[in-house]
């Protein structure tokens, strides 16, 4: 039954794959649809108010100026209602103002799409701050992903046209995707019991006569975005755990297919605009096979149980539910686990402290990984750097310039190419080697052993990935941890982000070559064995020492 479960998840969001892709397809294939009759006056009017009477192809240069300067103007006014929420409106509980540090660390965050958070919310945010910055923050984030993913696909397969403008791509993404499946989904949540109000606190009597606060809010709203737009980041502190955020198997199963559908689907997009669909479903096939691996062994790992506890006769017929939700299961539990890591959600409806070794090696390797479907527009864009990858090495190997969708791969490419592969490593191991040599640092870790190692893996991990799910047991929210995540953030955001746009910008220039009999296939199963054997081959060389001595170590340990 559990494995049914699983499976029958899986197979909805392929059959979503198609429509939602073809659908995403029209929404930036800049041809006349049925989308500009639907959202077209609405865009008109936010066009007028922002000035935009022009609105020109861009290079790729000019496109990434604008995407910094507007993420940099959202940040430095969410920066400051942060820091003054205590004198806002809608603020019934009285919330004080955020301490500095951790005002920064929480602006990055959730602009970097990455919504690591080192507060509660319930306790840490007012209603304003919620909504004002939160969700606007979730929207804007989600639509500068996929912003991104769309100017890198229009760079690789156009034939010397444009990767767009910004502003237009920035606004389609919002009126035309997220915004209208977030009000779709925010009355279906609401209709499964999830709450959405701006009502205080509720005062409940208990049955000894004592007084509960029970916070709520626009819980129902943040809920959907946070999802449809992988930012993650919990209304709650308890995150898709709280029975408020998630009271059911049905919410677990369609927060699950939110924060999946877009990624997948991208994958026929970027098949559209390549003009053979092959070429699609190639990408999806190879996150598919690498994804299925992972829950695999979560779930295989999960259900087995500790060894230790197992040994002496213990917790082996139900598995390691510890941490976890009754009302979920191993199996919900697993899949969410892998999703949201694969996705780069940040979303958890369990611990990830509390799974065992070689389930939390997993969430751990997607999030090394990004590519997994990764997040809106970011995974797709990671992956296919993978297939450039690929494609030059295969190159190299038969002694001929390689090709990818009919533009040479040449130097230029692979330096920025590298640049990017390069980076995400090294911002995640440097900051965790330092966090080990300082006492500010160290103090934080609540598990002296191999355990500990991983916490703070994890968290630049999770930074690094622009994910944003915590593995808990770390005190981080401190100004060392704060600073150190929130530089973590920024760097794993637009390092990626620039150095494939420039890769865009340069194969959009270069004349398109037919093909021939020697040009290497890009679309058939081979280049999948190809394609995963690269992915996981450059992982391991780059991630495996540092996973022997965390949650590799922690399995030999109790076994």
């Amino acid at each position: 039954m559990d494995i049914l479960q699983m499976l029958v998840v899986i197979l909805i969001v392929i059959l979503l794959v198609k429509p939602l892709g073809t659908y995403l397809y029209h929404v930036f294939s800049n041809e006349s649809n049925k989308t500009d009759k639907w959202f077209g006056w609405l865009e008109r009017v936010i066009y007028k108010l922002a000035g935009f009477k022009e609105r020109r192809h861009m290079s790729w240069k000019k496109y990434v100026v604008s995407l910094i300067l507007m993420n940099a103007v959202l940040v430095a006014i969410g920066f400051l209602l942060f820091l003054f929420q205590g004198s806002l409106i809608l603020n019934p509980s009285k919330i004080k103002d955020m301490e500095p540090t951790l005002a920064f660390n929480t602006i990055v965050s959730f602009m970097t799409n990455t919504n690591l958070q080192h507060y509660s919310g319930e306790t840490g945010l007012s209603y304003f701050s919620q909504m004002a910055v939160i969700i606007m923050m979730m929207f804007t984030s989600a639509a500068t992903g996929l912003a991104v993913a769309i100017a890198f696909i229009r760079g690789i397969t156009s034939k010397g046209e444009t990767i767009g403008n910004f502003f237009e791509d920035f606004t389609k993404a919002i009126t035309r995707i997220l915004l209208p499946l977030s009000i779709i989904m925010t009355i279906v949540l609401v209709g499964l019991k999830v709450p959405q109000t701006l009502g205080p606190t509720i005062h409940a009597a208990t049955l000894e006569g004592n007084i509960q606060n029970i916070t709520i809010g626009p819980v129902a709203a943040l809920e959907s975005i946070k999802h449809l737009g992988t930012n993650g980041g919990g209304f709650f502190g308890a995150n898709s755990s709280h029975p408020f955020e998630n009271p059911s198997p049905i919410t677990n199963v369609l927060e699950i297919m939110m924060m999946w559908c877009i990624p997948a689907s991208l994958t026929y997009t970027f098949g559209k605009f390549a003009k053979n669909q092959k070429q699609g479903w190639v990408i999806f096939s190879s996150m598919l096979i690498l994804f299925v691996g992972f829950l695999a062994l979560v779930y295989y790992s999960e259900s087995q149980g500790n060894p230790a506890l197992n040994a002496m006769g213990l917790n082996h017929y139900q598995g390691s539910m510890e941490g976890k939700e009754v009302r979920f299961g191993i199996a919900q539990s697993s899949l969410f686990t892998t999703v949201t890591t694969a996705a780069t959600t940040g979303s958890v409806n369990n611990m990830h402290d509390t799974l065992t070794p070689l389930g939390c090696l997993v969430p751990l390797a997607l999030m090394m990984l990004n590519l997994v479907f990764g997040g809106d527009g970011v995974g797709l864009v990671n992956m296919l750097m993978y297939a450039i990858l690929a494609v030059f090495l295969c190159g190299l190997l038969v002694g001929r310039t390689p090709e990818f969708l009919g533009k040479k791969i040449e130097p230029k490419e692979m330096k920025l190419i590298t640049i990017a592969l390069l980076a995400h490593p090294f911002i995640i191991l440097l900051p965790t080697a330092i966090a080990f040599l300082t006492e500010l640092g160290k103090g934080a870790i609540s598990n002296p052993g191999f355990h500990g190692i991983s916490q703070v893996l994890y968290e630049y991990t999770s930074s690094a990935a622009n994910n944003g799910s915590g593995f808990e047991g770390l005190g981080d929210n401190t100004s060392f941890w704060n600073i150190s995540t929130g530089i973590v953030m920024f760097l794993g955001r637009y390092i990626s982000m620039i150095a494939l746009l420039g890769v865009a910008g340069s194969l959009l220039k270069k004349q398109w070559v037919p093909e021939n009999m020697g040009t290497f296939r890009t679309d058939n199963g081979l280049f999948i064995g190809i394609l995963v054997g690269v992915v996981l081959i450059i992982g391991a060389l780059t991630f495996l020492p540092v996973l022997a001595l965390g949650p590799i170590a922690e399995y030999l340990s109790i076994r």
